[in-house]
């Protein structure tokens, strides 16, 4: 009997890849559709693996997948999917951890580059005004990065691939990361901070690589604006909702913080609701230079989604047919395995 795959989210690439690496003998069902109620019933009943990007699997899904024994999270995030529940219905969760590594740290870099150099203010105050922008005095964020301390909040893949980028450049580089054994800035040679407000103290840069969950939600706040170091860069390419952005619009306004350069954001696609969002998008005098917005996208290459396509079919049709399990996030609640 051959295998289901349910892919639930819209998507307009076909499945030429999945069905390279899964084989004649595995059905793939391709739903396109952006929400639980509106695939087909029968398409999450019949199914033994879901491969989803953006609907969640949670209470409202579980009950329905009786035969799934896997989902796999169509990148490195997996908060669209409830852990707990999965685990304690057998089914393992997995995700994609390395498919756009390099992709987000030369993006948190390219950031870092265009404060410090001032690359998109010079070209638009150019486009605004050809002569009159003729002069270095738009870039309000221009500072050495050679000899300055590069923070990065999570040492992982990505923040590791980052680090080494930095340092290229002349940085000294520390982290933050409760999570890594002793001995690990033994290893590359980097400064460990043992608290975040300690990093955020000595990092002129500070770059966000940390997963979303109960102790990095609403990290960046208030009080860790309050312990940054006075006309710092603050960088996330992570997760949206590690960050307040009330409290970076206010380190903005105070001049605590020098620059914030956001990939995510706690609600997306972006809105004029979120008042950072509106400060930026007014541009006035204050605010100009000092912000960078971009759509979610610094994972993105066409490299890197290949790779993420190949990985996750891989990662689902590993464990239907030969029971390797790679890359599981949910491995402590997953007790008795379908």
């Amino acid at each position: 009997m051959p295998f289901n795959i349910l892919f639930p989210d819209s998507r307009s690439d076909p499945l030429d890849i999945e069905r390279e690496v899964a084989g004649a003998d595995t059905v793939l069902v391709n739903a396109r559709k952006d929400r639980f109620e509106a695939v087909e019933l029968k398409a999450w009943e019949s199914c033994d693996a879901i491969i989803t990007r953006f609907v969640p699997i949670d209470a409202k899904v579980i009950p329905h997948i009786k035969r799934t024994r896997i989902v796999v999270r169509n990148g490195v995030g997996f908060d669209v999917v409830d852990l707990k529940a999965c685990g304690d219905a057998g089914i393992a969760v997995c995700n994609v951890p390395d498919y756009g590594t390099t992709e987000v740290a030369d993006s948190a870099v390219a950031i870092m580059l265009t404060f410090a150099r001032g690359i998109a203010a010079l070209d638009t105050a150019l486009r605004t005004d050809l002569k009159g922008g003729w002069t270095h005095v738009h870039n309000v964020t221009a500072r050495r990065l050679r000899g300055a301390c590069y923070g990065v909040i999570g040492l992982g893949r990505i923040g590791t691939a980052s680090a080494l980028r930095a340092r290229a450049f002349g940085m000294n580089v520390a982290f933050y990361d409760p999570e890594l054994p002793n001995g690990t800035e033994l290893a590359f040679g980097f400064t460990r901070a043992r608290t975040l407000n300690e990093l955020l103290g000595m990092a002129d840069v500070v770059t966000i690589h940390a997963p979303l969950n109960d102790s990095t939600r609403a990290m960046i706040d208030d009080a860790a604006v309050a312990a940054m170091k006075p006309g710092a860069f603050l960088i996330n390419t992570a997760r949206g909702p590690i960050c307040d952005t009330a409290a970076l619009l206010a380190g903005l306004k105070s001049g605590k913080l020098g620059a914030v350069g956001l990939d995510v954001l706690p609600k997306e696609p972006a809105s004029t609701d979120d008042p950072l969002v509106a400060a930026w998008q007014a541009n006035e005098p204050w605010i100009r230079g000092r912000v960078l917005l971009t759509p979610h996208a610094a994972f993105f290459s066409r490299d890197s989604l290949a790779d993420l396509r190949r990985k996750a079919i891989e990662t689902a049709y590993d464990y239907l047919h030969d029971g390797k399990l790679a890359n599981c996030v949910n491995a402590e609640y997953l007790k008795k395995p379908r």
